[in-house]
């Protein structure tokens, strides 16, 4: 019990230090020399917004413990009945209010994943079930980009290996926005679609896969890359049926030695464009190749853990003739399959955040 204490402390201490972080940023921010310095202004405004949601939620939480003790002296001195009924009723609710903002406060508090702020390169992979798994790659990436799309997010094509029938054996794309790694982070793994296929007279339900890797987007500082590993070739970027889509050589396929990765970008016009989305693409895969090692290094954490990446995980199941959405993870089922396929993931995404929150306060209460 005494470190459970001891841990609140350390969290309090923690509290007004920020709280008193927030008021000299608040200064900072208001002060000419800052505001003439767009750079500096950027960074504060950062911390500033990254702040605001804990230092509301701290505010929130003092001022109901204030009730708490203006009740309690009330209610000492309260003999009218009526009175002494309200008092109460305000004591049991501002109770409540501390439980609710200090378990809210721990949840603000516990580390940031540092790629959360990053933008995310998306790789789907038609697996198991040859055209009818494709066709699932095609609708899957539709997903997202609509998902993209209701968070005003900026949706990217790099590569793309479509098949005759409207299908993708495999689509590599890049989103940018606001916060587009702590909740896509949650899509890596393999998703299991059972339906009848279009293309199938008897009616039977056929079980296909596809794997989708979410990968945060790198900055070269972060992933360095030896020329002499690389090998560039430049070529026309052909479209459906080998047609040629341009007539200059403005697509680009990177192969790396060392680990026999070949990247290909072809959707824009320009080759230096294009080349620069491969090398944003190998950069993803390279670190994402060290952030596994690492996973792997730590199986017993990854275990307990949701959103890890494990790109052999079977997440989440959707069954077309009941119209459900499973997520094996974390045991929820949704019967809105036609919403899910339309981009509507937020409720999924969620329950994945609240579940990996729960899991990672329970580990430290077991540490505190």
């Amino acid at each position: 019990m005494h470190g459970k204490k001891k841990g609140g402390k350390k969290m309090f201490d923690k509290l007004e230090d920020l709280l008193l972080r927030y008021s000299e940023l608040m200064q900072e921010l208001a002060s000419p020399d800052v505001t003439g310095d767009q750079n500096r202004f950027r960074k504060l405004m950062k911390e500033q917004s990254e702040l605001a949601p804990v230092v509301e939620t701290y505010t929130a939480y003092k001022k109901a413990k204030e009730t708490i003790d203006d009740s309690l002296v009330m209610l000492e001195e309260e003999n009218d009945a009526e009175m002494r009924e309200l008092l109460k009723e305000e004591l049991s609710g501002a109770k409540q209010d501390v439980e609710e903002l200090e378990q809210k406060l721990k949840i603000l508090l516990l580390p940031k994943d540092p790629n959360d702020d990053k933008d995310v390169v998306v790789e789907i992979r038609a697996g198991a079930g040859g055209d009818e798994a494709a066709l699932f790659a095609a609708e899957m990436y539709r997903l997202y980009v609509h998902y993209a799309e209701s968070q005003h997010w900026k949706v990217e094509l790099v590569s793309v290996d479509e098949i005759g029938i409207g299908g993708m054996k495999e689509v590599s794309f890049m989103i940018s926005g606001q916060g587009a790694y702590s909740k896509l982070k949650y899509e890596s793994g393999v998703h299991r679609v059972q339906r009848v296929p279009e293309t199938e007279s008897g009616g039977r339900i056929h079980t296909s896969t596809i794997t989708v890797a979410v990968m945060p987007e790198v900055e070269e500082v972060d992933v360095v890359i030896d020329e002499k590993d690389i090998r560039i070739d430049v070529m026309r970027a052909s479209g459906n049926g080998g047609q040629c889509v341009n007539t200059t050589d403005s697509a680009v396929r990177l192969t790396h030695y060392p680990t026999g990765i070949v990247v290909y970008s072809q959707t824009e016009k320009s080759q230096l464009q294009n080349k620069e989305k491969a090398f944003a693409l190998l950069r993803a895969k390279l670190y994402d190749i060290e952030q596994q090692k690492a996973h792997n290094a730590e199986a017993e954490l990854r275990r307990s853990q949701i959103g890890t990446g494990d790109r052999s995980e079977k997440i989440r199941t959707y069954n077309f003739p009941q119209g459900r959405v499973t997520d094996h993870r974390i045991g929820l089922t949704l019967y809105k399959l036609d919403k899910i396929m339309d981009g509507d993931i937020q409720e999924i995404l969620d329950a994945c955040i609240a579940a990996d929150q729960a899991i990672r306060l329970s580990k430290l209460n077991e540490e505190g």
